[in-house]
């Protein structure tokens, strides 16, 4: 049984009326999420954590460059994905990533209310929903990759295209 099959349409190439309207729609959740109180680099450790969720590997790789260009280190993108266990975390990044983590996995459960909840007490009101938003945000950019299936190119140790 082979698995190739025919490369599905990039998204945003084939209907880009739509991308276009979702690009706006990003600038405009970056923005409001700034003038609420976030900062670049916690927008990005939210797309990074969303994109490790989904496997979104393109977003990862612009993500990631993104989010060290923002000012996050190596070593906080290296242990992302077990940040409960890790002591690099403030408790703002870690009630940023707990939405991160909701807004990806759906549907909430008692244990994700309750971290949602300690999320709550950490975030003013519109911190915590601008950062809802980013996630919302990264999920949807997610699934157009993921269902274009956007090609990662190999980048040199400053991100340049090799």
């Amino acid at each position: 049984m082979s698995t190739l099959h025919e490369p599905r349409p990039y998204m945003d190439k084939a209907v880009p009326e739509a991308w276009e309207a979702a690009s706006t729609f990003a600038t405009a959740v970056s923005e409001a999420a700034s003038q609420r109180g976030l900062t670049p680099a916690e927008s990005e450790l939210v797309k990074v954590r969303a994109s490790q969720l989904n496997g979104c590997v393109f977003c990862l790789d612009l993500h990631s460059r993104q989010a060290r260009r923002a000012g996050v280190n190596q070593q906080v993108l290296d242990v992302l994905p077990a940040w409960r266990e890790s002591t690099l975390f403030s408790d703002r990044e870690r009630a940023l990533l707990a939405i991160a983590e909701a807004a990806t996995r759906l549907p909430l459960d008692a244990a994700v209310n309750a971290e949602l909840a300690q999320a709550r007490n950490t975030l003013a009101e519109e911190e915590f929903a601008a950062a809802e938003w980013v996630a919302a945000a990264i999920n949807m950019f997610n699934r157009v990759s993921i269902l274009s299936e956007h090609r990662v190119r190999p980048r040199d140790s400053e991100g340049k295209l090799s």
